[in-house]
């Protein structure tokens, strides 16, 4: 007979092998060599202060949030923004998305006469406490200050200004919660 021998596949040993060393290399320039995929993705922390756009407003320094000031309406027009312009519209014409399944629907806050009487006490009286029978809904869950600027930035873009005197609105403000 034939003398005892191993018998195995040498083709298949040295396929494995540089399928291996292959494998090896690839992960090695992967790791140390490669730098990656630069997607150009500029994430941004939302909670960073914004030193480019100037000094941030900071709400809850100011002491009379009742008293109109160009911060406060720009604040107020963020939080509308956020908040209100869903169903009122982005300008405050009762055009919003979420508006036009509403019935009634939602005001425009530019023009028109105001149904729950004018003025800014009033209005801040809306926005704390809403419209019973309507789709306005009660923001009495927002901070004071916070409701103070929306129910200014309201003020700064309708054609119907408060009249209200602003020594009743001081006096209504300290007791408004």
């Amino acid at each position: 007979m034939s003398e005892n021998k191993d018998h195995y596949n040498r083709g298949g040993l040295f396929a494995f092998m540089f399928s291996m060393a292959f494998v090896f290399a690839f992960f090695f320039y992967l790791v140390v060599i490669n730098k990656g995929v630069d997607l150009a993705e500029n994430v941004i922390d939302p909670n960073a202060p914004a030193a480019a756009t100037g000094p941030v407003f900071d709400i809850t320094k100011v002491t009379e949030p009742w008293v109109e000031t160009p911060e406060m309406i720009t604040y107020g027009q963020k939080m509308f923004k956020t908040n209100c312009a869903m169903c009122h519209g982005d300008t405050g014409k009762g055009d919003g998305a979420a508006g036009a399944a509403l019935n009634p629907k939602p005001r425009n806050l530019v023009e028109g006469k105001w149904t729950q009487g004018d003025g800014i006490i009033n209005h801040f009286k809306v926005v704390t406490n809403g419209i019973p029978g309507t789709s306005m809904a009660a923001f009495g869950h927002f901070k004071v200050a916070d409701r103070w600027a929306v129910t200014h930035y309201i003020n700064s873009i309708t054609e119907n200004k408060s009249k209200d005197d602003p020594a009743k609105v001081a006096e209504f403000a300290k007791t408004a919660k």
